[in-house]
């Protein structure tokens, strides 16, 4: 998991095994710096999953308390605090050890990043860590959800146990994006799908299946359409089979392309959304 403070390049910290932290380029500031006088531009950001409310004092959880430790961050230091709900919190630090850290909460900003469309990336699972990168990304540039898809020609198989931790892991990415980027609200994971399984589903959104075979471009597509909430289907790598898309166009999803080159899986995404975001104004 990646926790950055928003406004200061190249902080960047990385969790690993053990709540170990190795810091990157942390540039200091100045001697004469106050916490107190930090801009909210300087402050960290941190998810915590309880109700937050003006004038409530709480015990931060241990994982946080741990990155304000490393942080060396001082009693009366200012920390931007989200629960998801919408809108940020302004906290001061009220006590801070290596494992316990506890704050007041002083203010409430009714700050909204989100995009006035919803986009769901509905993602075939690909090799190794890339799904890590690809939701990573998805989070930063405004997609509401993400729905990892089982398909013929997906080399990582997931199921049981596995599945579970995979899921816990991808949600610990969610939320370091979202701690990293500035929205105030996290980004749904639905469990692992079977690709027939979920285009069975029925909801609202426009499904889109992003293939070489779309006779007409995503963007060109857009262009013409006015902002609406949409599933973006990525295949894996080698895309997904015609069986598979002939299921999924039978079942109401449009085939459109990424124009004439062909893109990777992880990049295939991440570009899709860009484009409707520069189309539909969620730049």
């Amino acid at each position: 998991m990646r926790v950055a403070l928003l406004g200061v390049p190249g902080q960047v910290f990385y969790q690993t095994m053990g709540w170990r932290i190795k810091m990157k380029h942390l540039p200091r500031l100045p001697a004469s710096t106050k916490p107190s006088t930090l801009s909210q531009d300087f402050m960290p950001r941190f998810y915590c999953s309880v109700p937050l409310a003006v004038g409530l004092t709480l015990d931060l959880p241990e994982a946080v308390a741990h990155h304000l430790h490393v942080l060396r961050l001082q009693v009366g230091a200012e920390l931007c605090l989200f629960n998801g709900d919408g809108g940020e919190y302004i906290a001061h630090l009220a006590s801070v050890d290596k494992r316990r850290a506890s704050v007041t909460v002083k203010a409430f900003v009714a700050r909204d990043v989100e995009l006035p469309y919803e986009i769901t990336l509905a993602q075939a699972l690909p090799e190794a860590s890339k799904m890590d990168w690809i939701i990573e990304k998805a989070v930063e540039m405004g997609v509401a959800a993400i729905a990892p898809l089982a398909a013929q020609r997906c080399v990582v198989r997931l199921s049981g146990e596995r599945a579970e931790k995979k899921l816990a892991h991808w949600q610990g990415v969610i939320v370091a994006a979202s701690e990293q980027s500035g929205r105030n609200r996290l980004a749904r994971l639905a469990p692992v799908d079977d690709l027939h399984q979920w285009c069975a589903q029925q909801d609202l959104h426009k499904r889109i299946l992003l293939s070489p075979r779309g006779g007409q471009s995503l963007a060109d597509w857009a262009r013409h359409q006015p902002p609406q909430a949409v599933s973006l289907m990525i295949g894996p790598e080698g895309g997904f089979s015609v069986q598979e898309e002939d299921h999924a166009m039978a079942r109401g999803a449009l085939a459109l392309s990424m124009g004439p080159r062909i893109l990777r899986t992880e990049t295939a995404g991440i570009a899709a959304v860009a484009a409707l975001n520069a189309l539909w104004g969620g730049l």
